[in-house]
């Protein structure tokens, strides 16, 4: 069966590029230093020859040796020196009609030059490459004056056979350090694309471009928060799911965890180099889970970090603790009808008819009292409930739970952005918790109260909805206030400390505020105020069904 071939890798596909790229330049870089040599060799030989052929023809002895019958017997031997000396192929001293007196081959002498001549008789020293006797060579051509005359001609050159013989020695050293720097320059490239290579884990430009592809589109796609920090505890990678429940925006990427402004709990968690799990934390708006774990390979190289929104989890959590405790009190309440019901048929066996109706009729006028007050000053269904469930476990706690005469809130007052979930959690947790100090609360004596009892206020005032909870506890110490709707802050021991820190939770969901302060019996006071926003407010006529009419928004929010 045919297998496709797997494309080269992307360290593969660097490394034949560069290798191409060093070997390309390379071999330029050599070209270019071959060439720039051989013009430099032949302007090095050009001046040997001009200063050799120029020192010659203003040589006196030269000058004397033209004058006499036999110039050549004087001027061979002195041509040969220079020869010798200089390192030139040839010195050919000449008259003026070109006619040589010295030669390297003795043979020559006598003969006629071989070359220009004319631009030298004018007086003119030029230099040009000619094939001579002695092949193709780079002469110069220069006159020798006798005072105002031009009384011979003096040549001197090079051949290009022996400049060509020095540049080949410079270009042995030329391609060998050629070859030295393609050499290392190959070993470096293999030594980074073996590096990457390491990194891409031998992966080819379309897997890794598949990868990313579908690295964005899962880390897109999970509802889980995703934080992802470099060595520097700096935001590498944040997903949707992460800038939502840390309420963080697009330019949170790159930015420090210590300064995002989160709980310092929470920071301290993101911070920490071992690995976290299950932790839970409260952010400003929302509970979240948190899992930690560094990333690490020789080094640590960051942290991952998964978020969880535990916040609607708690909710339930709250809401079902509320139902357990309505349910604990209700079956309290069974048993104690169940005991005045025995009570009442037994003084009607025993003939005491109207003590049985005064003792019953008692008992019902007490609940019903409640219920009636409840029911007529809050028309909102689900405080209404609340308020009965907490009065009726109150009660079985030996709490007195109180409503405050003033209190009064429609039904249909509250508007649609108010969430009942988070009115059951700040008025049922603030209840709770002014039970708990109302059991435990002293009276000015140092004995323990005799009639704990909590006051609940619940009106619409001024565009807010206002929620009063007071107790006859002992209050809090004023060096705590600041700290009570901290999450794990409490006076009543280990594993507890929530529910206030719900309450300001859900109250900052809804830009509302919370103020505590020392209640008129010495107790907790926490007032709670709730912007409504535009609510709705019932207006009816005579003869027709209640309708709605829109107000302006007046509450003020945090």
């Amino acid at each position: 069966m045919y297998l496709p071939r797997r494309p080269r890798s992307l360290a593969g596909q660097l490394f034949a590029m560069q290798a191409v790229l060093v070997a390309v330049v390379v071999a330029g870089c050599a070209v270019f230093a071959y060439l720039s040599d051989r013009g430099q060799a032949d302007e090095t030989a050009a001046r040997q020859v001009q200063a050799a052929g120029r020192a010659v023809a203003d040589a006196p002895s030269v000058r004397e040796a033209i004058r006499t019958p036999d110039p050549s017997a004087l001027l061979q031997p002195y041509a040969e020196r220079v020869r010798a000396d200089t390192g030139v192929d040839f010195v050919t001293i000449m008259s003026t009609g070109a006619i040589r007196w010295t030669h390297p081959d003795p043979r020559q002498i006598g003969m006629p030059f071989l070359g220009r001549t004319a631009p030298a008789l004018r007086g003119r020293t030029f230099t040009e490459t000619y094939t001579g006797t002695l092949g193709p060579s780079i002469r110069v051509v220069t006159p020798v004056r006798d005072g105002e005359r031009i009384t011979g001609l003096v040549s001197v050159g090079i051949t290009v056979d022996r400049v060509s013989t020095q540049l080949s020695h410079q270009v042995k050293l030329l391609l060998l350090a050629a070859g030295a720097a393609l050499l290392l320059g190959g070993l470096g490239t293999y030594v980074i694309n073996a590096r990457l290579r390491r990194h891409t884990h031998g992966m080819n430009a379309d897997e890794l471009s598949r990868m990313h592809d579908y690295h964005q589109a899962a880390l897109h796609a999970v509802s889980e928060g995703l934080l992802m920090l470099d060595g520097a505890r700096r935001i590498a990678l944040i997903n949707d799911g992460g800038r939502e429940l840390l309420g963080l925006d697009d330019t949170a990427v790159g930015r420090s965890v210590a300064g995002l402004g989160l709980p310092a709990p929470l920071t301290g968690t993101l911070l920490a180099s071992e690995p976290r799990v299950d932790e839970v934390h409260m952010t400003a708006d929302r509970i979240v889970v948190v899992n930690t774990r560094p990333v690490v390979g020789g080094e640590q190289r960051g942290t991952v970090i998964t978020l969880r929104d535990h916040t609607e989890l708690q909710a339930l959590s709250g809401e079902l603790d509320s139902e357990r405790g309505f349910t604990q009190a209700l079956r309290s309440q069974a048993h104690e009808a169940a005991n005045r019901l025995h009570t009442v048929v037994s003084l009607i066996e025993l003939g005491r008819v109207e003590q049985a109706v005064d003792f019953a009729t008692a008992e019902l006028e007490l609940s019903q009292a409640l219920t009636d007050q409840v029911v007529g000053a809050v028309g909102e269904p689900v405080l209404a409930a609340l308020l009965l469930g907490k009065a009726a476990q109150a009660n079985e706690r030996g709490v007195e739970l109180v409503l405050a005469e003033d209190s009064r809130i429609d039904d249909g007052v509250l508007p649609a952005t108010l969430p009942s979930r988070d009115l059951v959690t700040i008025l049922g947790n603030l209840i709770d918790n002014a039970m708990d100090a109302a059991q435990s609360g002293d009276d000015a004596r140092g004995e323990m109260c005799d009639s704990p009892r909590v006051t609940v206020t619940a009106l619409v005032e001024g565009g807010q909805l206002l929620l009063g909870v007071r107790d006859t506890g002992d209050g809090v110490d004023p060096g705590d206030m600041d700290s009570v709707f901290r999450r794990g802050w409490s006076t009543r021991g280990p594993g507890r400390g929530l529910g206030l820190a719900l309450v300001q939770q859900a109250v900052h969901r809804a830009r509302g505020t919370v103020d505590l302060s020392q209640g008129p019996e010495g107790g907790a006071e926490f007032t709670v105020r709730l912007p409504l926003g535009a609510r709705e407010v019932a207006v009816a006529t005579p003869g027709t069904e209640p309708r709605t009419k829109a107000t302006s928004r007046t509450g003020a929010s945090s």
